[in-house]
Protein backbone atom coordinates (compact mmCIF):
# COMPACT_ATOMS: atom_id res chain seq x y z
CA UNK A 1 0.00 0.00 0.00
CA UNK A 2 1.38 3.37 -1.38
CA UNK A 3 2.07 6.04 2.03
CA UNK A 4 -0.05 9.12 1.43
CA UNK A 5 -0.85 12.08 4.00
CA UNK A 6 -4.15 10.31 5.05
CA UNK A 7 -2.98 6.90 5.70
CA UNK A 8 0.23 8.21 7.87
CA UNK A 9 -3.04 10.08 9.61
CA UNK A 10 -4.77 7.40 10.35
CA UNK A 11 -2.05 4.86 11.13
CA UNK A 12 -1.11 7.14 13.37
CA UNK A 13 -4.18 7.80 15.23
CA UNK A 14 -5.04 3.84 15.08
CA UNK A 15 -1.26 3.71 16.69
CA UNK A 16 -1.28 6.71 19.75
CA UNK A 17 -4.76 5.23 20.72
CA UNK A 18 -3.05 1.59 21.90
CA UNK A 19 -0.87 3.32 24.70
CA UNK A 20 -1.30 6.05 26.95
CA UNK A 21 2.13 6.83 26.53
CA UNK A 22 1.65 7.76 23.23
CA UNK A 23 -2.08 9.47 23.58
CA UNK A 24 -0.52 12.69 23.90
CA UNK A 25 2.04 12.77 21.02
CA UNK A 26 1.19 14.49 17.37
CA UNK A 27 1.86 13.00 14.34
CA UNK A 28 4.44 14.62 13.37
CA UNK A 29 4.62 17.99 10.67
CA UNK A 30 4.78 15.77 7.23
CA UNK A 31 6.20 18.26 4.17
CA UNK A 32 5.52 17.02 0.78
CA UNK A 33 8.55 18.88 -1.31
CA UNK A 34 11.86 19.89 -0.30
CA UNK A 35 11.00 23.52 -0.25
CA UNK A 36 8.55 22.94 2.70
CA UNK A 37 10.71 20.38 4.35
CA UNK A 38 13.46 23.89 4.62
CA UNK A 39 11.07 25.85 5.76
CA UNK A 40 10.34 23.63 8.71
CA UNK A 41 13.94 23.63 9.02
CA UNK A 42 14.74 27.32 9.29
CA UNK A 43 11.70 26.84 11.97
CA UNK A 44 13.12 24.36 14.04
CA UNK A 45 16.59 25.47 14.06
CA UNK A 46 15.18 29.42 15.07
CA UNK A 47 13.27 27.44 18.00
CA UNK A 48 15.93 24.69 18.83
CA UNK A 49 13.47 22.23 18.89
CA UNK A 50 15.26 18.92 16.87
CA UNK A 51 11.86 17.41 16.73
CA UNK A 52 11.35 15.05 13.75
CA UNK A 53 9.89 15.61 10.53
CA UNK A 54 8.51 13.58 7.87
CA UNK A 55 8.98 14.16 4.38
CA UNK A 56 6.63 12.45 1.85
CA UNK A 57 7.81 11.63 -1.65
CA UNK A 58 5.13 10.82 -4.21
CA UNK A 59 6.15 7.34 -4.95
CA UNK A 60 4.86 6.67 -1.03
CA UNK A 61 8.65 6.59 0.46
CA UNK A 62 8.90 8.48 3.91
CA UNK A 63 12.35 10.49 4.69
CA UNK A 64 13.06 10.73 8.79
CA UNK A 65 14.75 14.32 9.60
CA UNK A 66 15.49 16.33 12.36
CA UNK A 67 17.34 18.87 10.28
CA UNK A 68 17.68 20.04 7.36
CA UNK A 69 20.39 17.70 6.06
CA UNK A 70 20.95 14.66 7.63
CA UNK A 71 18.04 11.89 6.97
CA UNK A 72 17.58 9.63 9.86
CA UNK A 73 15.38 7.09 7.67
CA UNK A 74 13.86 6.82 4.36
CA UNK A 75 11.14 3.42 4.46
CA UNK A 76 7.99 3.06 2.25
CA UNK A 77 7.02 -0.02 5.14
CA UNK A 78 3.95 2.38 7.41
CA UNK A 79 4.49 0.23 10.34
CA UNK A 80 8.25 0.91 10.54
CA UNK A 81 7.44 4.59 10.26
CA UNK A 82 5.12 4.23 12.75
CA UNK A 83 7.69 2.79 15.25
CA UNK A 84 10.19 5.51 14.36
CA UNK A 85 7.69 8.07 15.30
CA UNK A 86 7.25 6.21 18.38
CA UNK A 87 10.57 6.14 19.20
CA UNK A 88 11.67 9.79 18.46
CA UNK A 89 8.69 10.79 21.10
CA UNK A 90 9.62 8.62 23.72
CA UNK A 91 13.93 9.75 23.47
CA UNK A 92 12.89 13.08 23.84
CA UNK A 93 11.02 12.58 27.21
CA UNK A 94 14.54 12.23 28.14
CA UNK A 95 16.31 8.91 30.81
CA UNK A 96 18.36 6.30 29.85
CA UNK A 97 18.63 4.27 27.18
CA UNK A 98 17.53 1.18 29.23
CA UNK A 99 14.42 3.57 30.45
CA UNK A 100 13.75 3.96 26.86
CA UNK A 101 13.86 0.66 26.19
CA UNK A 102 11.45 -0.25 28.61
CA UNK A 103 9.15 2.25 27.90
CA UNK A 104 8.78 0.96 24.40
CA UNK A 105 8.30 -2.60 25.29
CA UNK A 106 5.15 -1.19 27.43
CA UNK A 107 3.87 -0.25 24.47
CA UNK A 108 4.75 -3.83 21.99
CA UNK A 109 7.64 -5.73 22.77
CA UNK A 110 8.60 -6.32 19.85
CA UNK A 111 9.48 -2.13 19.64
CA UNK A 112 11.45 -3.13 22.92
CA UNK A 113 13.47 -5.90 20.99
CA UNK A 114 13.80 -3.36 17.88
CA UNK A 115 15.01 -0.71 20.06
CA UNK A 116 17.57 -2.92 21.86
CA UNK A 117 18.94 -4.19 18.78
CA UNK A 118 19.65 -0.79 17.21
CA UNK A 119 18.20 -1.31 13.66
CA UNK A 120 14.12 -1.37 11.81
CA UNK A 121 13.40 -4.61 13.49
CA UNK A 122 14.06 -6.57 16.15
CA UNK A 123 16.73 -9.69 14.67
CA UNK A 124 20.30 -9.36 14.63
CA UNK A 125 20.75 -8.16 18.09
CA UNK A 126 24.61 -7.76 18.92
CA UNK A 127 25.11 -9.84 21.84
CA UNK A 128 26.33 -8.12 25.44
CA UNK A 129 29.74 -7.67 25.29
CA UNK A 130 30.56 -8.36 29.15
CA UNK A 131 33.73 -6.64 29.62
CA UNK A 132 35.43 -3.42 30.18
CA UNK A 133 35.44 -1.35 27.31
CA UNK A 134 38.39 0.66 27.70
CA UNK A 135 40.43 -2.67 27.97
CA UNK A 136 39.54 -2.92 24.14
CA UNK A 137 39.80 -0.67 21.59
CA UNK A 138 38.07 2.77 23.39
CA UNK A 139 41.27 2.71 25.60
CA UNK A 140 42.38 5.24 22.72
CA UNK A 141 39.50 7.27 22.12
CA UNK A 142 40.11 10.16 24.97
CA UNK A 143 43.91 10.78 23.71
CA UNK A 144 43.09 10.50 19.96
CA UNK A 145 40.91 13.29 20.38
CA UNK A 146 43.81 15.51 21.05
CA UNK A 147 45.65 14.01 18.28
CA UNK A 148 47.72 11.22 20.74
CA UNK A 149 49.02 9.05 20.45
CA UNK A 150 48.65 9.89 16.10
CA UNK A 151 46.28 11.95 13.93
CA UNK A 152 44.78 8.86 11.74
CA UNK A 153 44.47 5.93 12.96
CA UNK A 154 44.57 3.96 10.29
CA UNK A 155 43.20 -0.48 9.48
CA UNK A 156 43.89 -2.46 6.71
CA UNK A 157 42.03 -6.27 6.53
CA UNK A 158 42.82 -8.50 3.61
CA UNK A 159 40.18 -11.81 2.38
CA UNK A 160 39.45 -14.92 5.28
CA UNK A 161 42.66 -16.14 5.64
CA UNK A 162 45.14 -13.36 5.03
CA UNK A 163 46.81 -10.70 6.47
CA UNK A 164 48.17 -7.55 5.35
CA UNK A 165 51.55 -7.21 5.65
CA UNK A 166 52.33 -4.55 8.06
CA UNK A 167 56.12 -4.03 7.02
CA UNK A 168 55.66 -3.96 3.82
CA UNK A 169 52.67 -1.29 4.08
CA UNK A 170 54.49 0.79 6.39
CA UNK A 171 57.27 0.56 3.82
CA UNK A 172 55.00 1.74 1.18
CA UNK A 173 53.76 4.54 3.33
CA UNK A 174 57.49 5.68 3.23
CA UNK A 175 58.84 4.52 6.70
CA UNK A 176 62.77 4.12 6.94
CA UNK A 177 64.08 1.06 5.69
CA UNK A 178 66.59 0.53 8.18
CA UNK A 179 64.62 1.06 11.33
CA UNK A 180 61.77 -1.10 9.83
CA UNK A 181 64.40 -4.44 9.42
CA UNK A 182 65.88 -3.47 12.58
CA UNK A 183 62.96 -4.19 14.48
CA UNK A 184 62.39 -0.78 15.41
CA UNK A 185 60.05 -0.01 18.47
CA UNK A 186 58.43 2.84 19.76
CA UNK A 187 60.65 3.07 22.56
CA UNK A 188 63.84 2.76 20.60
CA UNK A 189 62.87 6.22 19.19
CA UNK A 190 62.18 7.91 22.34
CA UNK A 191 65.24 6.27 24.41
CA UNK A 192 67.19 8.46 26.67
CA UNK A 193 64.19 11.34 26.84
CA UNK A 194 61.73 9.92 29.01
CA UNK A 195 59.45 8.02 26.71
CA UNK A 196 58.85 11.73 24.18
CA UNK A 197 60.17 11.79 21.00
CA UNK A 198 63.28 14.18 20.33
CA UNK A 199 62.47 17.78 18.97
CA UNK A 200 59.08 16.97 17.85
CA UNK A 201 59.26 14.42 15.60
CA UNK A 202 56.74 11.88 16.47
CA UNK A 203 55.02 14.22 13.34
CA UNK A 204 58.11 12.45 11.58
CA UNK A 205 57.02 9.20 12.62
CA UNK A 206 54.78 5.96 12.21
CA UNK A 207 53.68 2.83 14.11
CA UNK A 208 52.58 -0.28 12.67
CA UNK A 209 51.36 -4.30 13.81
CA UNK A 210 48.52 -6.25 14.03
CA UNK A 211 45.41 -6.96 15.97
CA UNK A 212 42.69 -8.33 15.86
CA UNK A 213 42.98 -9.70 12.10
CA UNK A 214 43.72 -5.90 10.92
CA UNK A 215 47.07 -4.76 10.49
CA UNK A 216 47.23 -0.70 11.67
CA UNK A 217 49.10 1.90 10.81
CA UNK A 218 49.24 5.20 12.74
CA UNK A 219 50.82 8.52 11.74
CA UNK A 220 50.34 12.20 11.49
CA UNK A 221 51.34 13.48 8.47
CA UNK A 222 51.82 11.00 5.18
CA UNK A 223 55.10 11.57 3.28
CA UNK A 224 55.77 12.60 -0.05
CA UNK A 225 54.87 9.83 -2.51
CA UNK A 226 53.77 7.17 -0.32
CA UNK A 227 51.47 4.64 -2.09
CA UNK A 228 53.38 5.74 -5.10
CA UNK A 229 54.07 2.14 -6.07
CA UNK A 230 50.30 0.72 -6.81
CA UNK A 231 51.21 -2.31 -8.31
CA UNK A 232 53.13 -3.07 -4.46
CA UNK A 233 50.00 -1.69 -3.11
CA UNK A 234 47.26 -3.71 -4.16
CA UNK A 235 49.68 -6.87 -4.11
CA UNK A 236 48.82 -6.18 -0.37
CA UNK A 237 45.45 -7.92 -0.86
CA UNK A 238 43.71 -5.18 1.63
CA UNK A 239 39.59 -5.74 0.75
CA UNK A 240 38.49 -3.57 3.89
CA UNK A 241 40.42 -0.32 5.40
CA UNK A 242 38.98 2.06 7.95
CA UNK A 243 40.54 5.68 8.55
CA UNK A 244 40.00 7.83 11.55
CA UNK A 245 40.90 10.72 11.58
CA UNK A 246 41.71 13.84 14.14
CA UNK A 247 41.98 17.16 13.98
CA UNK A 248 41.68 18.88 17.24
CA UNK A 249 42.26 22.52 16.87
CA UNK A 250 38.96 22.58 14.23
CA UNK A 251 37.22 19.71 16.58
CA UNK A 252 37.19 18.00 13.13
CA UNK A 253 37.19 14.02 13.73
CA UNK A 254 35.98 11.83 11.12
CA UNK A 255 35.67 7.83 10.20
CA UNK A 256 35.88 6.24 6.84
CA UNK A 257 35.44 3.16 5.76
CA UNK A 258 36.38 1.23 2.36
CA UNK A 259 35.30 -2.00 1.30
CA UNK A 260 36.33 -3.53 -1.84
CA UNK A 261 37.44 -0.23 -3.01
CA UNK A 262 34.18 1.36 -2.49
CA UNK A 263 32.78 3.91 0.38
CA UNK A 264 30.40 2.48 3.03
CA UNK A 265 28.56 5.60 3.36
CA UNK A 266 25.20 5.73 2.70
CA UNK A 267 25.85 8.34 0.19
CA UNK A 268 27.54 10.84 2.60
CA UNK A 269 31.05 10.58 1.77
CA UNK A 270 33.52 11.07 4.38
CA UNK A 271 31.65 10.67 8.03
CA UNK A 272 31.98 12.69 10.99
CA UNK A 273 32.06 11.72 14.51
CA UNK A 274 31.08 15.16 16.23
CA UNK A 275 27.46 15.23 15.99
CA UNK A 276 26.98 11.89 17.27
CA UNK A 277 24.74 12.07 19.88
CA UNK A 278 23.81 9.06 22.39
CA UNK A 279 20.48 7.90 21.75
CA UNK A 280 20.25 8.79 18.40
CA UNK A 281 21.35 5.77 15.57
CA UNK A 282 24.34 8.07 13.87
CA UNK A 283 23.72 6.43 10.59
CA UNK A 284 20.77 6.49 8.56
CA UNK A 285 18.13 3.32 9.79
CA UNK A 286 18.02 0.78 7.56
CA UNK A 287 21.58 1.87 5.39
CA UNK A 288 24.86 0.26 4.47
CA UNK A 289 26.09 1.52 8.44
CA UNK A 290 23.02 -0.51 10.00
CA UNK A 291 25.64 -3.09 11.79
CA UNK A 292 27.35 -0.31 13.07
CA UNK A 293 24.21 1.62 14.46
CA UNK A 294 23.12 -1.79 16.41
CA UNK A 295 26.87 -2.04 18.02
CA UNK A 296 26.27 1.61 19.30
CA UNK A 297 23.10 0.94 20.67
CA UNK A 298 24.09 -2.18 22.41
CA UNK A 299 27.27 -0.65 23.46
CA UNK A 300 24.82 2.45 24.94
CA UNK A 301 22.69 -0.40 27.08
CA UNK A 302 25.65 -2.34 28.22
CA UNK A 303 27.77 0.26 29.57
CA UNK A 304 25.39 3.41 31.05
CA UNK A 305 29.03 4.03 32.85
CA UNK A 306 30.46 5.47 29.79
CA UNK A 307 29.42 9.31 29.56
CA UNK A 308 32.51 9.55 26.46
CA UNK A 309 30.31 8.92 23.55
CA UNK A 310 34.17 8.62 21.29
CA UNK A 311 34.42 5.73 24.07
CA UNK A 312 31.03 4.04 22.97
CA UNK A 313 31.82 5.06 19.72
CA UNK A 314 35.20 3.22 19.72
CA UNK A 315 33.97 0.25 21.45
CA UNK A 316 31.17 0.07 18.81
CA UNK A 317 33.83 -0.18 16.53
CA UNK A 318 35.37 -2.94 18.16
CA UNK A 319 32.57 -4.96 18.41
CA UNK A 320 31.21 -4.81 15.00
CA UNK A 321 34.47 -4.77 13.02
CA UNK A 322 36.52 -5.72 15.14
CA UNK A 323 39.14 -3.02 15.36
CA UNK A 324 41.85 -3.23 18.65
CA UNK A 325 44.65 -1.68 19.25
CA UNK A 326 47.25 -3.07 21.47
CA UNK A 327 47.63 -1.09 24.74
CA UNK A 328 50.16 -2.85 26.88
CA UNK A 329 52.61 -2.32 23.88
CA UNK A 330 51.82 1.25 23.13
CA UNK A 331 52.80 1.67 26.86
CA UNK A 332 55.65 0.04 27.17
CA UNK A 333 56.73 1.30 24.05
CA UNK A 334 56.99 -2.23 22.51
CA UNK A 335 54.72 -1.84 19.24
CA UNK A 336 57.00 -1.49 15.94
CA UNK A 337 57.53 2.26 15.28
CA UNK A 338 59.87 4.12 12.02
CA UNK A 339 60.80 7.84 10.95
CA UNK A 340 59.93 8.65 7.45
CA UNK A 341 62.64 7.86 5.28
CA UNK A 342 64.93 10.64 4.05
Amino acid sequence: MEITQRTLTEAWQRTAARHALLEQVALPPVASSKDELKEWAARAERAQDGRLCLLLDEDGTVRGHHDLHQEAFATRDLEQVMYLIAEAAIRRRGGSQKETADALDRIDPEWGRRFRGGGLDDTGTVEACGRDPLEGFAWVAESWREQDPYTTLAFFRAAPGRTVDAERLALLYGADPAQVAAGTRLKDLQAGNGGEFYGGREWESCCFGQAGGWTFLLHHDTPPGAFADKEAYAALGIEESVWLSATSAKAIYTFDYIRNGRRVDDDRGVLELIWYERGHAPYPRGGELEFLNRAVRRAELDHPELTDTFELYFHALEESLGLRLPRRDFAEGEVRAAYWAG
